[in-house]
């Protein structure tokens, strides 16, 4: 699979909901994995992550920035960076989404499957 470009702010990127956001008051190694980490370890850390992203209030705009940016590294609204490898791969580039709103559309079902019950494993 070809490897993806670093990050592309789409031109309209405000930061607003950042301010906003439950990762403020975690603990941002939760977000970003350390080098070399693989496997279950990195399952739990992002699942740790997500469990904080599933009650953000700006979850939707952050994913939507992820998204849109082609964000390359850390869990962005619930999505993981290989949540967004496989939106990336699925997008046609020629209609990319890059507006405000475009990429939470275009991602809709993958951001809700994320951050899901079951997808977390708190779902019986």
């Amino acid at each position: 699979m070809p490897q993806q470009p670093l990050a592309q702010v789409p031109t309209d990127a405000t930061w607003y909901w950042s301010d906003h956001g439950s990762c403020r008051e975690a603990d941002p190694l939760l977000f970003f994995h350390p080098q070399n980490e693989r496997g279950s370890a990195r399952k739990r850390r992002e699942r740790a992550a997500k469990v904080i992203c599933m009650q953000c209030p700006v979850r939707m705009e952050c994913a939507d920035y992820a998204v849109r940016a082609r964000e390359p590294y850390g869990v962005w609204g619930g999505l993981s960076e290989e949540d967004r490898e496989r939106i990336y791969s699925r997008l046609d580039v020629r209609q990319y989404p890059r507006r405000r709103g475009e990429g939470a559309r275009a991602a809709a079902a993958e951001i809700a499957e994320a951050i899901s019950p079951q997808a977390l494993g708190l779902a019986r």
